[in-house]
């Protein structure tokens, strides 16, 4: 016990009258067996041969780390879990790739999980103001109490050189809490939270981001500049006395998403829980009038015609790839390798994970369309492409979540070379792919996201307007799996993925509404509870 936990007086002595008062260690094991056989059923997942047994593997550090368990308690998703001291136990992003699995598994863990950043929202506006900015600016590596802790130096071990760190301008972090907000509620229909917490949070948000823009007049558009991307080989452009880079794609686009989506939600809120907000707030109809203007001219570069991962990144110099792995064989690492020689990658048109290509992880593609379009521009098929060759060209793969990005991006984009990079995602601690790292702890992020990859990535699984949309994309080398869900109330319910079609069936629940569940083609079908459907796929 600690001083932290609900319903006791004084810890040790909490302690030990709770041991004096435990049963037998048969009796404990058999309690303890107990609980393991509820979570695992709970996150039933079948998934034939070595990617089966991967996966189960992932199921355990993320449930060893996040469950029912912890979600009375006041914590955050650890990057590398409860398993190693990397990163000194600082909560990043890496909630976005691990509370999707959560939401339609354990909803509870998801939601103390959000809680745990709104009780932080008051630091993390402090923090926007102590910059000169409005809004919430939440840290990028975050402390105990939702303080910045990203270190400002770091230890290039190929060259013995401290060099500075400028991984605190990656601002994006906020999106991605808004982003875990929206689709929290979107999956359970919790409209309590997103009336409440998560309108708070996604507001000061929104705010940030609405203050962050500043107008170009020469280009008729709003600008952020200043910022780091997921790409964290670019902090600086080439000889530059300051670090940052102008209009990232990515933080511009999700910026533009936050806004939008916090437009509409105050647009469908109460009017009673509206009013509260806006005074509690003090937020006037001037303030959303210049949501609305960002929400549709925040900057996103282009070049070659495909999209530039921050203005001026293809005015850059194009890498040597192949001298550089003839030279040193492992160049993951790219950052270490260059600066070991002397050189950076900030020359260089060269990411070491997806940046750009995250926001086709993020949104499906009939939204990532309309989010562009909304923005003024026309993203077609054929230019998302064009995006994809183009990066999948110049990354490295530095981080144990490009591998997961990519395959999730190229099943729908390019099935038959999306395998690679889904085996390097489940293969990433296991065979330790980034040479080391996994000794200092797991990663729990790209865990949970392997998880998510054959529960949404392959299924095509969205929630939207209360209807599951699925638009499966089964991989030769993954087509025939199943796992059960909780959706809105409904506990266990199946899913069964084959090559030629898909099998849903619901439990018996009384007194729950049907499922409807929606196919690419139009198709809308009502799963009763008690009952289960077969709806055959075309072909790819």
């Amino acid at each position: 016990h600690t001083s932290r936990d609900p319903a006791i007086s004084e810890p040790l002595a909490a302690a030990l009258d709770r041991v004096r008062r435990a049963p037998d260690a048969d009796a404990l094991l058999a309690s303890h067996r107990t609980a393991w056989g509820q979570l695992w059923r709970r996150a039933e997942l079948e998934v034939p041969d070595e990617a089966g047994r991967i996966l189960r593997l992932h199921l355990f550090h993320v449930l060893q780390t996040l469950s029912p368990h912890t979600a009375e308690l006041d914590v955050g998703v650890p990057a590398r879990g409860l398993h190693g001291e990397a990163y000194r136990g600082h909560v990043f992003w890496d909630e976005l790739f691990v509370l999707p699995y959560l939401n339609l598994h354990f909803p509870e863990v998801s939601r103390a999980l959000l809680t745990y950043r709104h009780r932080r929202l008051e630091r993390a506006r402090t923090a926007a103001r102590d910059a000169g900015c409005t809004g919430a600016m939440y840290p990028w590596q975050s402390g105990s109490d939702g303080r910045e802790e990203t270190q400002r130096l770091h230890l290039n071990p190929r060259s013995g050189r401290w060099l500075p760190d400028h991984s605190h301008l990656q601002h994006h972090v906020g999106s991605a809490i808004a982003y875990n907000v929206w689709q929290y509620c979107q999956a359970t229909g919790d409209s309590e939270f997103l009336h409440t917490k998560g309108a708070e949070t996604m507001l000061q948000i929104a705010r940030f981001w609405a203050g962050r823009a500043t107008f170009d007049p020469d280009l008729g558009r709003y600008r952020v500049r200043g910022v780091m991307g997921p790409d964290e080989y670019h902090d600086a452009y080439p000889d530059a006395v300051r670090p940052g880079l102008d209009d990232n794609a990515y933080t511009n686009v999700t910026a533009a998403w936050v806004l939008a989506r916090t437009l509409e939600l105050l647009r469908e809120l109460p009017e009673p829980r509206r009013l509260e907000l806006v005074e509690r707030t003090e937020l006037g109809q001037g303030e959303l009038e210049l949501w609305e203007d960002v929400s549709r001219r925040l900057h996103i570069p282009f070049h070659q015609g495909v999209i530039s991962q921050f203005e001026g990144f293809g005015d850059l110099a194009e890498l040597d790839w192949e001298g550089l792995r003839r030279r040193h064989g492992d160049i993951r690492r790219l950052d270490r390798v260059l600066e070991a020689d002397g050189d950076t990658p900030n020359r260089y048109q060269a990411s070491k994970q997806a940046d750009v290509l995250m926001l086709g992880y993020l949104f499906p593609p009939a939204e990532l369309k309309a989010l562009f379009a909304r923005l003024g521009h026309t993203l077609d098929d054929a230019g998302w492409e064009r995006t994809v060759d183009y990066y999948l060209r110049r990354t490295s793969h530095g981080s144990t979540l490009s591998g997961l990005v990519h395959g999730w991006v190229l099943a729908r984009v390019r099935r038959a070379e999306a395998w690679q990079f889904c085996q390097e995602a489940l293969e990433g601690d296991i065979a330790d792919l980034q040479g080391g790292t996994t000794g200092e702890g797991i990663h729990l992020g790209a865990m949970a996201g392997t998880l998510d990859l054959v529960q949404r990535g392959l299924t095509g699984l969205e929630i939207r307007d209360g209807a599951l949309r699925l638009a499966p994309v089964p991989l030769p080398e993954l087509s025939a799996y199943d796992f059960t869900l909780r959706y809105r109330g409904h506990w266990g319910v199946r899913v069964r993925m084959t090559p030629g079609g898909l099998h849903v069936a619901v439990p018996p629940d009384g007194g729950r509404e049907p499922i409807d569940v929606e196919l690419p083609d139009g198709r809308t079908v009502a799963v009763e509870p008690g009952t289960s459907c077969d709806l055959p796929l075309p072909g790819p």
